[in-house]
């Protein structure tokens, strides 16, 4: 089965981390393709490399001398050169880079710590490098060429003997402009080579060993989540249990190639992994992970005989769109409905949305219930045992917690329960508490 090895900046911080990597790769004959992010921060209160090179791009855009950044960003790739013995030129190769930094693009100065990372990293694994400027291809509005892209990364693995070194981050449009993915792109970079190549597996090494069930800030020692389908993992990361760049599980999930999060500094940790299914083991948990979000906003309308009238909750949902605000859910009775939003999308207009809904809608009664937070409870596994939604309502109401939203989604893998901000913490101890290591056997 071949790898694709995706190594995160904390990864690739500095020459302790270059020789875990060194270590991780070489003990795995099918990690044949390794795909690195610029280095990142050494110990709390470093920086990154790419929030350096961004810096550098503001110093030139208002005119300030940009030389001790530049000096400190050459500082970091010796110290890795040095340390392990390389021969590739820093020194040389940065000179030519400050000499072009005031005719090339803001992409260009970006790239180049991915590009100078992906060298030294490159050198040291003893691999191939390919620049991900000649085989990754954008379009001119920032989207991927898949098919351009596909083309020239299998052109590349012939010419390279079936193993080479990618810097993330960055490719190039077929006329040569350097374009960026979004922060964290180079988990997509490596999506998109395991998908370009047919890679039996994604690994996505980080600082962390995979996904938790529940936010360890709240939760004392959370589980590890060993096995998640790619619907979980992105209920859980849209409630903010990010551990993977979100756009990076869409290339690979077309063509089912599972994702597996590991730990460079903890590589015997099994880590988590992603697939369309999750059904090796007939033992599972009921409950894969909790999270949550605090500060949303609910809009509560309440109408006579609204049932019967066609349009209302459209009406509502057009101001939403007029202002620029996204609605996260809309739970409805026979002659009401909340719409959930974001606190930080209507912190500006909700006393002008509110009016404008009053006079469109025509409601008997509006309240606007600030404060709210959202729990996320999500398991493949809940549907398969009856009562799962009533025991943990129960949970919450004997806890003295009190619920001011439920609703399900559509594939009844999540259970969403809105409480108030206060009780946030308290609830997810709850939840957590009863149903966190639960586990049901499965039938499949």
């Amino acid at each position: 089965m071949i790898k694709v090895s995706k190594f995160g900046g904390s990864s690739v911080a500095d020459a302790s981390q270059f020789e875990k990597v060194a270590n991780i790769v070489k003990s795995d004959p099918e990690r044949k393709f390794v795909v690195v992010s610029a280095a990142g921060k050494r110990f709390s209160g470093d920086n990154k490399i790419t929030d350096l090179l961004l810096l550098v791009n503001a110093h030139i855009q208002y005119g300030v001398d940009c030389s001790p950044l530049l000096a400190t960003i050459q500082q970091r790739f010796e110290e890795i050169a040095n340390e392990l013995g390389l021969s590739f030129p820093v020194a040389e190769e940065f000179e030519r880079f400050v000499e072009s930094i005031e005719k090339v693009s803001p992409e260009y100065v970006v790239s180049r710590g991915e590009w100078f990372t992906g060298k030294l990293m490159a050198e040291y694994l003893g691999m191939p490098f390919v620049d991900a400027a000649d085989v990754v291809v954008f379009h001119h509005d920032g989207t991927v060429d898949m098919e351009r892209t596909q083309t020239r990364l299998r052109e590349a693995l012939i010419h390279t003997g079936g193993s080479f070194l990618l810097p993330g981050f960055y490719g190039a449009t077929v006329d040569g402009q350097i374009k960026l993915f979004k922060r964290g792109g180079g988990d997509i970079t490596g999506a998109v080579l395991a998908r370009c190549i047919d890679a039996g597996l994604y690994e996505n090494w980080t600082d962390v060993s995979g996904f938790l069930a529940a936010d360890p800030r709240v939760v004392e020692n959370p589980r590890g989540i060993h096995r998640i389908t790619f619907e979980e993992m992105r209920e859980l990361s849209y409630m903010g249990a990010s551990v993977l760049q979100e756009e990076a599980i869409f290339p690979v999930r077309e063509v089912n190639i599972p994702i597996q999060i590991k730990n460079t500094n903890a590589p015997d940790d099994f880590g988590t992994i992603i697939r369309e299914t999750a059904n090796e083991h007939a033992r599972e948990h009921l409950i894969t992970g909790i999270a949550g979000k605090k500060d949303f906003v609910g809009i509560y309308v309440q109408k006579a005989h609204m049932s019967n009238e066609i349009g209302c909750v459209r009406r509502a949902l057009s101001i939403l769109e007029s202002y620029g605000v996204s609605v996260e859910h809309i739970p409805t009775g026979v002659d009401s409905f909340s719409i959930v939003v974001n606190g930080d999308d209507v912190k500006d207009s909700i006393y002008s949305i509110v009016a404008d809904m009053q006079r469109e809608v025509k409601p008997d009664s509006i309240n606007v219930l600030p404060g709210l937070a959202l729990i996320s409870v999500v398991g493949r596994n809940m549907s398969r045992r009856a009562g799962t939604s009533g025991q943990i309502f129960g949970a919450l109401g004997e806890a003295g917690i009190n619920i001011r939203m439920i609703t399900q989604s559509s594939q009844e893998i999540s259970i969403i329960v809105g409480v108030q901000n206060e009780d946030f913490e308290k609830a997810i101890h709850v939840i957590y508490d009863h149903f966190g290591n639960a586990e049901v056997i499965s039938e499949r």
